[in-house]
């Protein structure tokens, strides 16, 4: 091998330079501060490097800006913490809001096709944007403005990015790569963290549980060794298991050398998260995606499956992990001693009755965001906060991408295109347990219906392509 060419093909991984000048220069900035314990700075310094890196990505690098996007919606929350543990805690916290800020970028696409939006065809977004932006102003009238904009962002940013991957349809093929390069390693890195987290819990997640729990949050176990729900680099078990759901499905779509490790850590940490929700969409999308996919597919998932279930099943079944996992599943067959499920469901029937005569709303920000309650249905969420006028608009947009999505040609020869179909899928039929449709669980539902739709698209145009190309040469043959 020529030792010239080594360097070569080493920095060829860096390009475009520009954009790994920045990404590295904010990575690098991050660990110093972090490193020489003045993690303080990063509560407004991370925020506002993150959103001018990702203005630099989104205006040159577009496939760099998704995958920089998606890696601040999984790192953010454990810097925050690595933050607070050096200088105290900090609630709310403007570390937080990078993710938002970054993904907001996106609304400039949304703007930049709002005059098109028939030609398009992303009527279905715009209306569902306008039921948002109809909640923030009641929001504006009834509850602070500070927190009715907060609440907005997490309205608002999901649809925005699911928006932006839509209308760059062409781009499909590589951002398909991105996504899938990505979230192979988050389920490596974050689900051996959430292995090391359970194992040892490490003092900066211990010191933010301990005041999580002093302000009432009991959900998330306790502060010791073997004791915590794996919540990895994310803010929470249920957000963490979501997001892991929807990568492990696109293990399936995915391949190289560190399938098998990633397979490993990313089942135990989903498992150790005890999120329930999220099985269940792991389960209802891996039963969506087979009969989707053409039959040497299916092999290949069957195959798959099986040797994931070699890697995984041995370890569920030792300690420490069985007991904590079978004590989970057990509560599937036991929902009536189930506390969580008891409370839930009291809140459910209490806030209903509320819900169905809100025809106004209360707005975002208003009575479901204001530390008031907290509802697990986005259901309750939708009416409470938009309103039956806003809630008709925002899932009759909702409702006309899934027709779509649904009534679309299945593109059964790309495994990737039927895993985000059956993500998206199984997502939304969660949406009266939880307001999946907020924050990342909202990044995950809108960002695969997205793309969903997308490759569909993408699928189309190609084939008259090929229709038009092969017509055409048939037509050259007769061409005296």
């Amino acid at each position: 091998m020529n030792k010239a060419s080594l360097p070569k093909n080493f920095f060829s991984i860096f390009q475009p330079a520009v954009a790994w000048i920045a990404l590295l220069g904010f990575v690098c900035f991050t660990l110093l501060c972090l490193a020489t314990g003045m993690g303080r700075i990063l509560n407004l310094a991370f925020p506002a490097g993150a959103f001018a890196v990702g203005l630099l990505l989104y205006a040159r690098y577009p496939i760099l800006y998704l995958g920089f996007t998606w890696w601040i919606w999984f790192l953010t929350p454990v810097i925050r913490r690595l933050s607070d543990s050096q200088n105290g805690f900090t609630d709310p916290s403007p570390i937080l809001l990078s993710p938002y800020l970054v993904t907001l970028i996106t609304l400039w696409t949304f703007i930049e096709y709002l005059p098109r939006s028939k030609q398009v065809g992303n009527l279905p977004f715009v209306i569902s944007t306008a039921a948002v932006f109809y909640g923030y102003l009641i929001g504006l009238i009834q509850a602070s403005p500070v927190a009715v904009s907060v609440s907005l962002l997490e309205w608002l940013t999901p649809i925005s990015l699911g928006h932006h991957l839509f209308v760059n349809w062409r781009m499909y093929l590589d951002y398909r790569q991105n996504m899938q390069r990505v979230f192979l390693w988050f389920t490596l890195l974050a689900g051996a963290y959430g292995v090391f987290q359970y194992l040892v819990a490490p003092e900066w997640d211990k010191y933010w549980l301990t005041h999580m729990i002093d302000n009432g949050l009991l959900g998330f176990g306790r502060p010791e060794p073997l004791m915590i729900r794996v919540w990895s680099t994310m803010h929470s078990p249920g957000v963490f298991a979501f997001a892991m759901a929807a990568a492990l499905l696109l293990l399936f779509s995915n391949g190289g050398v560190w399938l098998p490790v990633a397979t490993v850590f990313g089942y135990l940490s989903f498992l150790l998260s005890q999120g329930r929700s999220a099985w269940l969409i792991w389960a209802t999308g891996l039963l969506l995606l087979f009969p989707s996919l053409q039959p040497r597919l299916q092999i290949r998932l069957v195959i798959t499956f099986a040797i994931m279930a070699l890697c995984v099943v041995p370890l569920i079944t030792a300690e420490p992990f069985s007991e904590v996992v079978n004590a989970r599943v057990q509560t599937f067959s036991n929902l009536e001693q189930d506390t969580s499920a008891i409370e839930r469901q009291e809140i459910y029937e209490y806030w209903l009755k509320k819900a169905l005569v809100s025809f106004i709303g209360g707005g975002t920000g208003g009575v479901t965001r204001s530390g008031e309650v907290t509802l697990d249905s986005a259901v309750l969420d939708l009416l409470l906060s938009l309103g039956w006028f806003g809630t008709l608009f925002y899932v009759g947009g909702l409702a006309a991408l899934f027709l779509r999505l649904l009534l679309g040609a299945n593109v059964r020869h790309d495994p990737f295109s039927s895993t985000a179909r059956a993500i998206a899928i199984s997502v939304v039929c969660q949406l009266p347990l939880g307001s999946v449709m907020l924050g990342f669980q909202g990044i995950i539902l809108w960002s695969f219906l997205g793309i969903g739709i997308a490759a569909q698209k993408y699928d189309s145009y190609q084939r008259s392509s090929t229709l038009l190309e092969a017509e055409a040469v048939s037509l050259g043959k007769y061409n005296f």
